[in-house]
């Protein structure tokens, strides 16, 4: 006997109602694509979890993808035998054996199927006592046990799980629309990102760049960031936007104070214009309330005058070691911290409005003809998609 299965369990998609089977349906399709590069697997989605059938796969890398997946609760190594109480019992002394350096155990069973001929309470009971005649050295502990071995018991047949892992939480992935990520190659612009994803949002990004003031390997920086967030959901494209000249014309024509807010509500028009293009309802940011001068409550509310899109802020009310311990646990960080410039880090003012007036920086805008340029940079995006299934399986190294 052997565990066969990975039951997956959904979190919050249980409170969906309704709707539930629309978050479900998705779910199935991302669990299917983060695990198409096993082909002999089958997944099933029922009501209130799905079934991973392992079909002879190990399934520590299967089960490692899983925690990945936003939508998932939590998931366990599952064997399923028929509503049989002899096969239960063999099962679930399999468990017990199998639990690597466990003395204490606890059976907790739930009986869905109210047919099966034992009570929840009087079978655990019962396979408590099974387990103790057939074993040496094992004692139940109902409150503090080293393995609690969960029945399932429903209507066609039974689950055993015994230990369960904490996997992402939230919704699944394009459950909730398409956002656009203005992604800068630092520390939580891609925090942000995966912020959103955990909400059921699907990411494009977009990216701008400079050169030669900023560097391939920048470019290569955000293209990394994209990939590791791939993890989480689907493909990504990114939208990079080709942007020295507009910056150049900026840091000569504006006056040095507010030529930070007025280059990005220029990045503002231009991702506004790749969503409409692209079907995109809102952009997202890494602002973060108070941390640096561009996100003052004025600097925002100058920025945000150019565009009537929703701007996504998940990051808003985070300090900046909030976010650092997010991007390390997710192994964002070690990306973002590359020491490559984005453009945002180069023709910084020396002292910049923190607290700028939008209707100054619109009369300052006025004064330059930016229209063609503007439109050149638009013309000039480059696509790029980072796709999951071309990326170097990152177990491979340890095999």
């Amino acid at each position: 006997m052997n565990y066969d299965q990975i039951l997956l369990r959904y979190g919050e998609i249980g409170l969906k109602g309704k709707n539930r089977k629309i978050f479900t349906n998705r779910l199935h399709e991302n669990v299917v694509q983060k695990l198409r590069k096993y082909p002999d697997i089958k997944v099933k989605t029922t009501r209130d979890r799905i079934y991973i059938f392992l079909n002879g796969h190990d399934p520590e890398p299967i089960m490692q993808e899983c925690t990945e997946i936003f939508g998932i609760q939590s998931l366990s190594l599952a064997i399923q035998v028929d509503n049989d109480p002899e096969s239960i019992k063999e099962a679930a002394l399999f468990a017990l054996k199998d639990a690597d350096d466990a003395k204490t155990f606890k059976i907790s069973t739930k009986r869905i199927n109210k047919e099966f001929p034992i009570g929840s309470q009087e079978f655990n009971h019962v396979l408590g006592g099974h387990l103790l005649s057939n074993t040496e050295g094992y004692t139940v502990d109902v409150h503090n046990p080293d393995i609690e071995i969960h029945v399932d018991i429903r209507q066609q047949e039974t689950y055993l799980t015994s230990k369960r892992i904490w996997a992402a939480g939230g919704l699944p992935v394009g459950s909730a629309g398409k956002t656009l990520l203005l992604l800068s190659g630092g520390i939580d612009s891609p925090v942000a990102g995966f912020m959103t994803m955990k909400r059921g949002v699907q990411l494009e990004a977009i990216h701008f760049h400079s050169p030669p003031y900023t560097s391939e390997r920048a470019k290569q920086k955000v293209i990394d960031l994209a990939e590791r967030l791939t993890n989480y959901g689907s493909k990504i494209k990114i939208h990079v936007v080709p942007f020295t000249k507009l910056q150049q014309k900026i840091h000569r024509e504006i006056p040095n104070g507010y030529s930070m807010t007025v280059m990005r509500r220029m990045m503002m028009r231009i991702s506004e214009q790749v969503a409409k293009q692209n079907g995109i309802l809102s952009l997202t940011t890494g602002e973060s309330l108070g941390q640096v001068a561009s996100q003052t409550m004025e600097s925002m509310n100058a920025i945000n005058a150019v565009t009537s899109y929703p701007i996504l802020r998940p990051l808003i009310a985070m300090d900046k070691d909030e976010i650092i311990e997010i991007s390390q646990k997710v192994n964002l960080y070690d990306i973002s911290i590359r020491p490559y410039e984005d453009c945002c880090t180069i023709f910084v003012p020396k002292s910049p409005k923190t607290k700028p007036k939008a209707d100054k920086v619109a009369y300052y805008e006025s004064q330059v003809d930016f229209a063609a340029d503007l439109q050149e940079a638009i013309d000039g995006i480059e696509v790029i998609e980072v796709d999951p299934s071309s990326r170097k399986d990152e177990f491979e190294d340890l095999l």
